[in-house]
């Protein structure tokens, strides 16, 4: 529910913004159900402040959100002291659940200080960039065979998966892992497949480039349906990796992008859903932002998608 205080951003008049709206609320009201109780039409555009902590220090920013539309359109220059004890309030958080609602306190202190006729210069607009990303020097181009026998075959199948089997797995495969194998290295040997895809012919997969924007679980799974109903780049039977192929695509160093994999993947997907669940409960996601498997509830604040398929014969 809107409280009408005007905020000016740039040349934008801001005359609402939504205080009950949180980044725990924003999957369930534009990304999984729709929110139609918030949510009238798929153009309405609602905005809220909240904390964004992934970086070296918190900082209060005013996100513009959407139906499938994401923007942070200004940072708030707010006293630290009182930003960091709103994120210490929150208590032991999941690694990435880095984004946090504002507290009482912040709210407060925006309308006494930003909101109306409050101090400009506190806000700080931020204008959006064009980035063209470096996908990587050239690759050898794959001559569309499948891959032979001997390709290394790593488990295909969805897999309930404890902490411990996934410590297990690591080891076994040697993947490098920053916290459980840290001088692990496998080995692959990609080629260009044309159309935003590379293969593997060490392990006999084709992978996109890129991948699919962040979701929760369900929503992935749904995207992935109607993918391989459409299509993609003349295929329809990709797929979520097992964490064991997820895991293969993982560098022993970072990449200049600041992720660890092969500078001909985007950068843009830098953590994904696996097809593994967590025993006993959550789902198993691969960061290769930070190098590492990790797992989470699956649904806040949900994963990217990056989608493979089979070669061999």
């Amino acid at each position: 529910m809107g409280m009408f205080h005007k905020l000016k951003v740039g040349d934008m008049i801001i005359n609402s913004i939504d205080w009950e709206m949180t980044p725990d609320l924003t999957f369930g009201t534009f990304e999984s159900w729709g929110g139609r109780e918030r949510v009238r039409n798929n153009n309405e555009l609602i905005y809220y402040f909240f904390i964004d902590n992934w970086g070296d220090s918190p900082k209060l920013c005013l996100m513009e959100r959407g139906v499938k539309h994401a923007k942070i359109i200004a940072e708030i220059n707010a006293p630290l002291n009182m930003v960091s004890e709103c994120v210490k309030s929150q208590g032991a958080v999941a690694f990435f659940e880095r984004s946090f609602a504002i507290n009482e306190a912040l709210q407060e202190w925006l309308i006494k200080n930003v909101l109306d006729d409050g101090d400009a210069s506190l806000i700080h607009p931020i204008k959006e960039q064009q980035f063209v990303e470096d996908m990587g020097p050239r690759l050898p181009k794959w001559d569309g065979k499948k891959t032979s026998g001997d390709a290394l075959l790593l488990p295909s199948s969805q897999a309930v998966l404890t902490d411990e089997q996934v410590a297990e797995i690591i080891k076994k495969w040697n993947f490098f892992d920053s916290q459980l194998n840290p001088e692990g290295s496998f080995l692959t040997h990609f080629c260009d497949s044309g159309s935003h895809t590379l293969v593997d012919q060490h392990s006999g997969l084709m992978w996109q480039r890129g991948g699919l924007d962040i979701s929760s679980h369900r929503t992935m799974n749904k995207n992935i349906a109607e993918l391989n109903k459409k299509g993609f780049r003349g295929h329809h039977d990709w797929r979520l990796p097992t964490l064991e192929e997820a895991m293969s695509l993982m560098e022993s160093a970072m990449n200049d992008k600041g992720i660890y994999l092969n500078p001909n993947f985007s950068r843009e997907q830098p953590f994904i859903f696996v097809a593994a669940q967590r025993a006993p409960g959550g789902y198993w996601f691969v960061d290769y932002k930070q190098g590492r498997a990790f797992w989470s509830s699956g649904t806040i604040p949900g994963g990217f998608g990056r989608l493979c398929r089979s070669v061999t014969e």
